[in-house]
């Protein structure tokens, strides 16, 4: 590591800390030739292949992003989709793996989405798994009502609930 008001280009590590989170490792440096301290943040690379087999850094802002576009017009705040694009993040570091592919990166986005707004997760998987037709939002439906509540739902249902569109009266 360079230093960087002298340009020596080694450095000794004087103390190491992992970052509150855990993800990173901040480390005190001193330059052994003007010996100055600067720190460095050390982070571990995830890498998605995409399909068309470029390889790029995974992205938690390009998660929050795409899922942004799901949950137009839902009531899902900016906090919850940070927290999302956590989890998410989470998911796919916990793999171990240094490369994911996008089919990854989708499937570990469609958990959390669900737990959020089913809506934004229908709109999400159409695109994610290319549906075609009625029948297969149908069959992705059938699938969320057959489905146990989100871990954080309470309320007495026997699976999530898909709203059924107004058609009575208040009254």
């Amino acid at each position: 590591m360079h230093c960087p008001f002298c340009r020596h280009p080694d450095s000794r590590v004087v103390d190491s800390r992992t970052t509150d989170d855990g993800t990173a490792i901040r480390r005190r440096r001193q330059c052994p030739d003007c010996s100055r301290r600067f720190t460095t943040v050390e982070n571990a690379s995830l890498m998605v292949i995409k399909r068309s087999g470029v390889t790029e850094p995974f992205s938690r802002d390009k998660v929050i992003a795409g899922v942004r576009k799901a949950c137009q017009g839902r009531p899902v705040t900016e906090d919850a989709l940070a927290q999302l694009g956590q989890r998410v993040e989470e998911a796919v570091r916990s793999t171990g793996s240094a490369e994911l592919s996008t089919h990854d990166v989708g499937l570990a986005i469609l958990g959390p989405l669900q737990d959020l707004d089913l809506v934004a997760y229908l709109r999400f998987a159409s695109v994610y798994r290319a549906f075609e037709s009625l029948e297969d939002f149908e069959a992705a439906i059938a699938e969320l009502r057959d489905a146990p509540p989100p871990s954080g739902e309470s309320g007495a249902g026997g699976g999530a609930e898909v709203p059924a569109p107004a058609t009575q009266a208040a009254g």
